[in-house]
């Protein structure tokens, strides 16, 4: 079984941990194995004093449905301790918050998707501590999806906003702890971190090998299958198509009531895209785009996990969809989107205009993938020196 971060914090205490005073950044699936919850835990230990609890987007037991619903600071309705939201009037940590606070230990699952926020509310934490002189703790998590190849372009720092704040790929196989060293590395070297490492896991290993219960780590993240196809079908949410929230399928469901659904899956088949089939389903929303409207969409199944590239996939629906419908039936949203309020929703989800771009100019998506596979190669040589585990 897989010791998660949480977990070996908890059968061997550290003795930096000691006697502090302890804030936490937490959500929903901060658990261990048996199903406590990290704030209870430690709100009972005798030996340090938990301060304080920070929640990041979707709120501490992930309340909040959709992008851009924030929620606000409060007391801890058990605990009676400050409940500080990251995702409402601030996303860093401000001096005030940090007050009292001798230790911060982050425990957050992410999905391996760069776009996700919760990495980047750990960036601001990290920077907002740095300044403090405030420890940080990582409590390593699996990533849910790191059997899954390098995929994606690079962010460019030109694009760095809430969901993007480091040059790696958008599938990029990281465990947070570690894409917590690259950010040291690159921006916050001064910040004094401290990663919890897991044991037994290595990136090649499923969900369902490690032992571990699966919580959706956010409201539109059910399953581990969602997770898989995520880092691709997310760009979704930067067009005038349905990802499939209001269903109980989000990201492997997509469509819109412009879609031609039989033309739109011939031309997918004859493309031979490895790892995956799509089937004709039709979809009414319970809420978000198209909400109570009629959507013909596919859904996605994968039929072979270690062939499967999600946003290669995603870039061929995108290109058939414009092949299949009238002429610029397929429109990407303006901004703002997610605090950004000038670059393109598309652009900032992707890493930068090139894929927009290819579409826009009908060009031939095999050349964008290229020149994903030349900055993924150099980010793999720059990962492998800080690399925790193995493959």
């Amino acid at each position: 079984m897989v010791i998660t971060g949480l977990e070996a914090v908890l059968n061997e205490f550290p003795a930096k941990l000691i006697g502090k005073r302890i804030g936490i950044l937490c959500h929903a699936a901060s658990i261990t194995k048996d199903f406590d919850h990290i704030s209870d835990i430690f709100y009972q230990m005798k030996n340090c004093k938990l301060t304080a609890l920070f929640g990041p987007q979707h709120g501490l037991h992930g309340q909040t449905q959709d992008n851009m619903i924030e929620w606000q600071s409060q007391k801890h309705p058990v605990h009676n301790i400050p409940l500080y939201s990251l995702y409402g009037n601030h996303r860093k940590p401000t001096p005030e918050m940090l007050n009292g606070i001798d230790v911060l230990l982050i425990d957050l699952q992410d999905v391996g998707a760069r776009l996700y926020t919760y990495i980047w509310t750990v960036k601001l934490c990290m920077e907002a501590c740095a300044e403090a002189g405030i420890p940080v703790w990582i409590l390593d998590r699996p990533n849910p999806i790191g059997r899954l190849p390098f995929d994606g372009p690079v962010l460019k720092k030109e694009y760095f906003t809430f969901v993007g704040g480091a040059s790696i790929p958008l599938c990029h196989r990281m465990t947070i702890g570690e894409m917590a060293l690259w950010i040291k590395d690159k921006y916050y070297r001064d910040c004094d971190l401290n990663i919890v490492r897991m044991k037994n896991w290595r990136r090649s290993l499923l969900f369902s090998d490690t032992g571990l219960p699966w919580v959706l780590p956010s409201p539109n993240i059910p399953t581990v299958q969602t997770a898989f196809v995520y880092p691709g079908t997310v760009l979704i949410e930067a067009l005038n198509l349905s990802e499939g929230r209001g269903t109980t399928i989000p990201f492997e469901l997509f469509g819109a009531p412009f879609i031609d659904q039989e033309k739109l899956k011939k031309n997918l088949g004859n493309r031979n895209i490895e790892g995956c089939v799509f089937r004709a389903h039709d979809f009414i929303p319970t809420f978000h785009k198209f909400s109570g409207k009629l959507c013909f969409g596919l859904q996605i199944h994968i039929t072979d996990l270690d062939r499967f590239k999600p946003v290669g996939t995603a870039l061929e629906i995108f290109d058939a969809i414009i092949e299949t419908s009238l002429p610029d039936a397929l429109k990407f949203k303006m901004p703002p989107y997610e605090y950004e309020f000038k670059l393109m929703p598309f652009d900032i989800l992707s890493g930068d205009s090139g894929m927009r771009e290819c579409l826009i100019s009908r060009k031939n998506i095999r050349v964008e993938k290229e020149r994903w596979r030349y900055e993924i190669e150099e980010f793999r040589n720059e990962f492998q020196q800080l690399a925790i585990y193995p493959e």
